[in-house]
């Protein structure tokens, strides 16, 4: 199957925030529907942290990936994060998000994107084995730490 991308622009919000909102219910992130659209309105209006692309459609959204940018010094420049990625259940197991992880960082790395990192939660193994499909790699002896600093 070809997983169309399109990057998302504003008109898009409508399409976009019902599938942010299955996303985070399937994780069991709890967040309102004020918190989703102001995190992904932004997006949407150009900001330059970071970019929504639709995956299928524009008009009838399968899922979406949200990558933001931040610079590394060890990666030597423009670094990506796949904040979130989501397709929905009804399309899964199909290759979409296979070909989605591997298009993607093409065209990131022609707008000179070092490179493109996620995290996974361990007990996952399915997602880790979509992640190694699409070339992903473990920094081993690594664990990523946050602090939330505005709740």
């Amino acid at each position: 199957m070809s997983a169309a991308l399109h990057l998302a622009k504003p008109e898009h919000l409508g399409k976009l925030l019902p599938l942010v909102a299955a996303c985070h219910e399937e994780i069991g992130l709890e967040s309102s529907a004020e918190q989703r659209e102001a995190a992904i309105a932004p997006l949407l209006e150009g900001m330059p942290y970071g970019a929504v692309y639709i995956i299928g459609p524009t008009r009838a959204p399968i899922g979406y990936i949200v990558v933001t940018f931040s610079w590394s010094v060890a990666f030597g420049g423009m670094d990506g994060m796949v904040d979130e990625i989501y397709i929905r259940p009804a399309v899964r197991g199909r290759g979409i998000a296979t070909e989605v992880l591997t298009e993607l960082p093409k065209t990131l790395a022609e707008a000179g994107i070092t490179a493109l990192h996620l995290t996974v939660d361990q007990a996952n193994e399915q997602a880790q084995r979509l992640y190694a499909r699409a070339r992903f790699q473990p920094h081993e002896g690594e664990i990523l730490m946050s602090k939330r600093l505005i709740p």
